[in-house]
């Protein structure tokens, strides 16, 4: 009996086990289907608990709606992927961590209400928002025009688009500043994401350019998108840029960040006319005030992507 044959396919299995998946979380896809795959659960750049002190500010908790003061709850919508915005560290059965949870949770802690978390894919959040389904969505959702359309947004970072490509991979050696760079490549991202809505809208540059137009293949799972970067069927990955970052970190991955293409707010959703707007609004900007929210972004290695204010529906970037 040949043993070859099954050694070869046990080998690939087992690599492809131990494959972090690809961070999609920003403006893109989380992923709920299964626990973390080991590479993706780098602990946080520290141990520091900033949520913890946060305290009820009475001021700001008077903005929300009295039936809410009264309520002392609201339903978030969230998308729980992987790190650095949310993922589960220690499985599905155990309480989700990341940024995103703790500046939730922070904002929560200064209007004085408990969050009822309810986890949900991201592609499904930001259409049950206007059924009121939740009250907010949570998932790194980028502000784009196209997006104001429908929704609300009050920011709470910066972060945005980027790439990234197998580690040694040729086809691309420098950052991407222009989509002509990919023509003739095979471009992996998630689905509903604005990385899937850019490279649709944007297909026909490389046509222009009178090259070979680039091929844009759609994942609904975080997993799928890196094993098919991994095992060539792509070339290139377009994602979050802190979420390619930190992937990028972890020796496991074996991925390589091309560096920023575009930057985007990230905010708080809520649907049309939202009455939440202007209180999450003063919360975010009070933990800015008193430093919490420093904390949070050194704690998640993301402090190059702080704003200095929160905003409501602030135009997409240039």
């Amino acid at each position: 009996m040949n043993l070859r044959p099954i050694r070869t396919r046990l080998r690939i299995v087992a690599a492809i086990a131990l494959l972090p998946v690809l961070a999609l979380t920003a403006c893109g896809s989380g992923d709920t289907s299964g626990t973390t795959p080991a590479g993706a659960q780098a602990p946080p750049a520290s141990t520091d608990d900033p949520v913890g002190a946060v305290r009820k500010v009475d001021s700001v908790a008077a903005l929300l709606p009295a039936d809410v003061r009264e309520a002392g709850t609201l339903r978030v919508g969230s998308s729980v992927g992987f790190p650095p915005g949310a993922y589960y560290p220690n499985g599905q059965d155990k309480p989700p961590a990341g940024q995103d949870i703790d500046i939730a949770d922070a904002v929560a802690k200064v209007l004085g209400v408990k969050l009822e978390r309810q986890y949900a894919s991201f592609e499904t959040i930001l259409p049950a928002l206007g059924s009121g389904k939740y009250d907010f969505g949570t998932g790194n959702f980028g502000v784009t025009t196209e997006r104001l359309k429908t929704i609300d947004f009050v920011t709470y970072i910066n972060d945005g688009q980027g790439f990234a490509v197998k580690t040694g991979n040729t086809a691309l050696k420098k950052k991407v500043t222009d989509l002509t760079q990919l023509c003739g490549l095979t471009i992996g991202t998630g689905a509903g994401t604005t990385f899937e809505a850019t490279l649709t809208a944007r297909k026909g540059v490389c046509t222009k350019a009178g090259k070979k137009p680039y091929d844009v293949k759609v994942y609904s799972e975080n997993g799928a998108t890196l094993t098919a970067l991994q095992q060539g069927r792509i070339d290139v990955v377009m994602s979050t840029i802190n979420g390619l970052r930190h992937q990028a970190a972890q020796p496991a991955s074996q991925t390589a960040f091309l560096g920023e293409y575009h930057r985007l707010d990230v905010g708080f959703a809520f649907k049309k006319g939202s009455p939440l707007t202007k209180a999450f609004q003063s919360a975010v900007n009070e933990l800015i005030k008193d430093g919490t929210y420093a904390r949070i972004l050194k704690k998640w290695g993301t402090s190059a992507s702080a704003i200095e204010t929160s905003r409501i529906n602030p135009p997409e970037h240039a």
